[in-house]
């Protein structure tokens, strides 16, 4: 395999894959309600022809008043005011380096048929570097109020807080990396405090995405992977991310009492590892260090979390974190988690076709057991209703590194967690050859 990229992140370390010419990949977009409405490869391939009437070229070294060709490009900046519905700024490889936000405004938007779109040109890297900026929660990276826009093949490091921060509507944002800023990697939430409900950022689609490394200095309490929390509106969804290493959480969906619940998230196809301290062992006393953390402040909100996996984060797999509402959770696998592998006490969440295996401390599922057809905690045949037992021959390999991400950002799980063909679980009615967290 050529132009393969390893990255350094311990002992499951990601190997990025370059080479155009994979393309089969099992954390895909799902074109559902609940998910993507276009499939990735079509926005990839409308992005691949010349440039149209009306389409931008910026580059680390444009010039605002340059016009905004190959030859000649302009600045980010200047790009976001002059870009109109339909076109296209195209990003040229290179390191942009910013000491201030980025910010596309509430009033800067595409329409449901014509996007405004940002994306890395023809195969280059941009990467959004807010190193000069100090750590203060004004000190966003890229900051997206607009609304109907399609971002694809960026990096934002090292912003003062937020890498990516989403209030607007109706915005895609795909095979991005998010990593070392003071503050969660991507967040969606109300772009200011008198904003209310009706104003709360709603139906964003994060997808094929990758946050890790994130860490706010201050206390370690709040830098997330991905986080939709505090003021958000219905029909988010993260679909085929990854987040690890991040000092707090890997998902984080805190509704808090002062602002009430809000609006359901979706989380399809995703992985959580390794929250609760960096790639290089930080870690604080107030590091929660969930993979996906699903609540707050007791407040009901029916999320809905699919076909995901939670592995060696520092505390829980999935947790409710005090959510009594009915969150579905259905095809996830929770594995080696410090805590539970499920920490659900309350609720009436509905479970469907899950796995926990060899986790800190007994689950908790409060809810309903779907046919009895989820297989919980570690080897105990009495905690099951099917009365099977799971242990590290039922998988063909329970190596992580043999995750891969893909050259238009998805993620492949490889061997990792595959059912072997003589596990019991295939009798269970999973087949042979699948990865139980992506059935």
């Amino acid at each position: 395999m050529s132009n393969v990229k390893t990255f350094g992140f311990g002992k499951s370390a990601f190997v990025a894959v370059l080479s155009l010419g994979l393309s089969a990949y099992l954390l895909a977009p799902v074109p559902t309600a609940e998910a993507a409405s276009v499939a990735s490869d079509t926005y990839q391939e409308a992005f691949a022809g010349t440039l149209a009437a009306g389409d931008l070229y910026v580059a680390p070294n444009g010039q605002a008043s340059n016009p905004g060709t190959l030859a000649s490009p302009t600045t980010l900046e200047n790009a976001i005011t002059l870009v109109q519905p339909g076109n296209t700024i195209y990003l040229r490889g290179g390191n942009y380096a910013y000491s201030s936000t980025v910010t596309i405004g509430r009033d800067n938007n595409g329409t449901s048929s014509s996007r405004k779109n940002l994306v890395a040109y023809n195969g280059e890297k941009p990467v959004f570097d807010f190193s000069a900026q100090e750590f203060d929660s004004a000190n966003r990276g890229l900051q997206l109020f607009g609304s109907y826009w399609y971002v694809n093949g960026i990096e934002v490091k090292n912003a003062g807080d937020n890498g990516i921060f989403i209030a607007g509507n109706y915005n895609r944002i795909e095979n991005v990396e998010t990593h070392h800023n003071r503050d969660t990697g991507l967040q969606i939430s109300r772009y200011a405090s008198t904003a209310g409900f009706d104003e709360w950022p709603k139906y964003n689609e994060i997808i094929n995405s990758y946050s890790h490394d994130n860490y706010d200095p201050d206390n370690g309490e709040d830098a997330d992977g991905f986080a939709a929390k505090l003021t958000v509106g219905p029909g988010n969804v993260f679909n085929g991310c990854v987040a690890a290493y991040n000092v707090d959480d890997g998902w984080d969906l805190y509704s808090k009492s002062e602002t009430g619940a809000i609006g359901p998230v979706t989380i399809l196809n995703s992985v959580a590892h390794h929250n609760g301290q960096t790639s290089d062992g930080t870690s604080t006393t107030d590091s929660d260090g969930n993979g996906f953390k699903l609540g707050g402040d007791k407040i009901a909100v029916n999320h809905i979390v699919k076909n995901s996996i939670a592995f060696q984060n520092k505390k829980h797999g999935f947790t409710y974190n005090s959510n009594p509402g009915s969150i579905t959770m259905t095809n996830n696998t929770s594995w080696d988690n410090g805590g539970s592998n499920f920490a659900f006490d309350k609720g009436t969440h509905i479970f469907t076709n899950n796995l926990s295996f060899d986790g800190g401390s007994s689950d908790k599922t409060s809810g309903t057991d779907t046919d009895g057809s989820n297989v919980w905690w570690k080897n105990k045949k009495s905690t099951n209703a099917k009365g099977l037992t799971v242990s590290a021959a039922d998988f063909v390999s329970m190596d992580p590194q043999q995750i891969t991400r893909n050259s238009n950002g998805s993620f492949s799980l490889g061997n990792f967690l595959k059912l072997a063909s003589g596990s019991d679980l295939i009798g269970s009615g999973t087949p042979a050859g699948t990865n139980i967290g992506a059935r």
